[in-house]
């Protein structure tokens, strides 16, 4: 499984993905992460999905920019680009996957801003080659392992939100799906993107790095819960108090 998530706020794109690769009873670590970072041009591709599939995908598609990067003047473009390599490699191999019992399975996230692009985009795009556009209203996508994660981002996060909040917000959906999952891990990839930069700073994190963040998180929870105002919880005990007094 993966964890990969992209946020969007009026300041900009915040992205994260785990590194973790599980194939049967063995674990290894690969980058999930696919840039782009040019002059006035830059965009990253995370995603989820059969570790054969996304390689054999972002090969075609590498050879594409190669020849094509210069007509893609607007994040859609490149998306679409994106798009006709993944519909390619499923005419190639789906049949074979699923007579194998694989499912073809590639989600996307693609972000970033080219040059005609007024902001940053944020889209999410499907193993079927049609995507969606992530906008104000949920501010956020996660493709791979997307459970655990989101009720931190839905209670937290909003389209206003600094850049800086999103990326602390980001890394607390990977360590609750990371202490609930174990094919989920460290290292961590990051990108962020501010408005109008057209520049992607990457960065990768260990876990000795960020094992501080967990532990502050750990103890910040249960000393929320302990002083918590819930005196009215107080009754859930009445009736066992009262079994007891009899």
């Amino acid at each position: 499984m993966t964890f990969c998530i992209g946020i969007k706020t009026k300041y900009g794109i915040v992205g994260l993905s785990d590194t973790r690769i599980t194939s049967g009873n063995e674990t290894t670590t690969s980058k999930k992460l696919y840039t782009v970072n040019r002059k006035k041009h830059a965009f990253f591709i995370m995603t989820s999905g059969l570790r054969s599939v996304r390689d054999k995908a972002i090969t075609y598609f590498g050879e594409l920019i190669e020849k094509e990067d210069a007509t893609y003047d607007k994040l859609y473009k490149a998306v679409n680009g994106f798009a006709d390599q993944v519909k390619r490699v499923a005419e190639e191999d789906m049949d074979s996957l699923e007579k194998s019992g694989f499912s073809f399975n590639l989600f996307s996230i693609i972000g970033g801003q080219l040059e005609e692009d007024k902001e940053p985009k944020l889209y999410l795009l499907y193993p079927q080659g049609n995507w969606i556009e992530i906008r104000q209203g949920t501010p956020f996508v996660i493709i791979g392992n997307t459970g655990f994660g989101n009720p931190v981002l839905r209670r937290s996060l909003k389209y206003d939100a600094p850049l800086y909040f999103a990326l602390k917000s980001a890394f607390l959906a990977f360590d609750a799906t990371r202490i609930s999952s174990n094919d989920v891990d460290y290292p961590v990839d990051t990108v962020v993107m501010e408005n109008d930069t057209y520049n992607i700073i990457e960065n990768r994190f260990e876990q000795q790095e960020l094992h501080h963040l967990s532990e502050f998180w750990n103890d910040t929870l249960k000393e929320t819960i302990n002083n918590l105002p819930a005196e009215i919880l107080k009754k859930a005990f009445s009736h066992v108090e009262l079994e007891e007094s009899e």
